[in-house]
């Protein structure tokens, strides 16, 4: 049987990706089938899909004006907002979001494909 594991986010080396700066935790976590993201966008956050990832964005905090863009429709967010974003759906953040992302399968960055703003 597994062991809980409990992990402090803030204290997880950053990571670029294309939303902007992400603190992944839980990779090597065997009784977990995915990843979890602190992710912190910024402004340049690029257009993507993934393969065969589906992600979970919590929204933690966010400037007035932020929104989430899937699949080229613009919606706005606000703290506590959840949207799913199955494979396929091409997705980016606008303005200043500090989310935690839940991705299932296991995060690869090979899963990755970008795409044009």
């Amino acid at each position: 049987m597994a062991e809980p594991q409990i992990v402090d986010l803030t204290a997880i080396e950053p990571i670029a990706c294309p939303c902007g700066l992400a603190r992944r935790a839980f990779a090597d976590f065997a009784a977990f089938p995915g990843t979890v993201h602190l992710t912190e966008i910024q402004a340049t956050a690029q257009s993507h899909s993934h393969r065969d990832h589906t992600e979970i964005y919590v929204i933690l905090d966010c400037d007035g004006d932020a929104a989430i863009e899937l699949d080229g429709i613009r919606t706005p967010v606000a703290p506590l907002t959840a949207i799913a974003i199955p494979p396929g759906v091409v997705h980016r953040a606008i303005g200043r979001i500090r989310t935690l992302i839940i991705c299932h399968p296991e995060f690869d960055p090979l899963d990755e494909v970008l795409t044009e703003n």
